[in-house]
């Protein structure tokens, strides 16, 4: 052959690879295929859209975080979201959506959904189950839930909800990203699909986007994997890789964010400046007691409402902090920062009356005296 063929030949296949702790990266839109009749065997993967060698470890490792027999990975959080509502509604269905939902949820419902047929009804996210099974109708398919909910931290009695649902033949999905499927299992108390954004703290590190979707029913299962591939989801086996690599360490990382969190949450409400901490995990909140029954641990992630003060204050207030970053996102080392009261707006069904503006805080694995420190100091420009 010649030099040119030569050196687009040689070295793609070496003769073997060592054993190691982390499992290989393949890079790879081509599959080749062992002869012809493969080419069109269903069976067998036929193109690197599904994943290769690093995607598939994370699909293993993620199935056995959530209990399940198989994970569908997307490329953010938002798309496993929006791509597991996609797989399982059609024209002319109806879905239910906790109010206290992620805001870029609700806003596919109205932009994408409303475009194709499926009509949304949001809820209070401290209806009783009977009551929200209330707002159901034939039409219903699914209800989304979130507990805690999105910036303001109300619980839900998920395995109550999940059992209603299921008797009428509606599907539940859940956005867990806050217990981060380590400190609670979805699938365990009934709920048909659990989903949670992996760039929180499964990536752990706040530098790669991923999402992923799981159940236990087959049909469904299915689902989701025909719509990845009918829409065209794909991940990078790079950012499969440091996903992994962030899985390993969850179980160790996520008990400091809980004590560093608890920590601050209760310095929190001894402060002046605090009406109060929205923290289910504290005793006092009001879903302390469903968070108790159903959780094994909290995040770092929580709500403050501040005594009422302008917005100024509030800036001034922001923009001291040091070691808190001003970010959107969560879940990695840092800690992070952000003013709440722009985004409650948008809450339809039960609109949110704060006695005073609400911050988020997430709570990162600094020295907790360190963070204290720098909110004390913040805290004097608050006025």
């Amino acid at each position: 052959m010649d030099e040119e063929t030569r050196l687009i030949r040689k070295g793609s296949q070496p003769a073997g690879l060592a054993r190691t702790v982390n499992p290989p990266i393949q890079r790879g839109s081509t599959v080749l295929m062992p002869n012809a009749a493969s080419l069109y065997d269903d069976t067998q993967m036929s193109y690197g859209i599904t994943g290769l060698s690093s995607p598939a470890a994370l699909q293993q490792a993620l199935a056995e975080l959530e209990g399940s027999p198989d994970v569908t990975l997307y490329p953010s959080g938002l798309a496993a979201i929006t791509g597991a509502m996609l797989a399982v509604l059609k024209a002319g269905d109806e879905i239910l959506v906790v109010d206290s939902a992620y805001k870029p949820t609700r806003r596919f419902c109205d932009r994408v959904l409303t475009r194709f047929g499926v009509q949304t009804t949001y809820y209070d996210p401290a209806l009783a189950p009977e009551a929200l099974m209330a707002l159901a109708t034939p039409k219903t398919r699914l209800i989304l839930l979130e507990s805690p909910g999105s910036l303001t931290f109300e619980m839900q009695d998920i395995p109550a909800i999940a059992k209603v649902a299921n008797d009428r033949g509606i599907l539940t999905l859940i956005d867990n990203t806050w217990a981060a499927g380590l400190y609670f299992k979805p699938l365990a108390h009934g709920v048909t699909i659990s989903v949670q954004a992996l760039t929180k703290y499964v990536g752990g590190h706040s530098d790669c986007f991923m999402g992923s979707a799981t159940t236990m029913d087959i049909v469904i299962g299915n689902q989701l994997g025909d719509a990845m591939w009918d829409i065209g989801w794909s991940v990078s086996p790079d950012d499969a890789y440091t996903m992994l690599r962030g899985l390993r360490t969850l179980a160790t990382r996520l008990p400091r964010h809980q004590d560093n969190g608890l920590a601050i949450a209760r310095w929190l409400q001894d402060r002046p400046e605090v009406s109060r901490v929205l923290h289910p995990a504290l005793p006092g909140d009001p879903g302390h007691a469903l968070w108790k029954r159903d959780f094994s641990g909290a995040c770092g992630l929580f709500g403050v409402v501040l005594r009422p003060c302008s917005q100024r204050a509030v800036h001034a207030f922001l923009d001291n902090l040091e070691l808190f970053g001003l970010g959107f996102s969560w879940g990695g080392y840092e800690s992070l920062a952000i003013h709440c009261d722009p985004q409650l707006k948008s809450r339809t069904a039960a609109p949110v009356n704060l006695e005073g503006p609400l911050l988020r805080l997430h709570i990162g694995l600094e020295a907790v005296e360190d963070l204290k420190a720098d909110l004390d100091q913040a805290f004097e420009k608050l006025v």
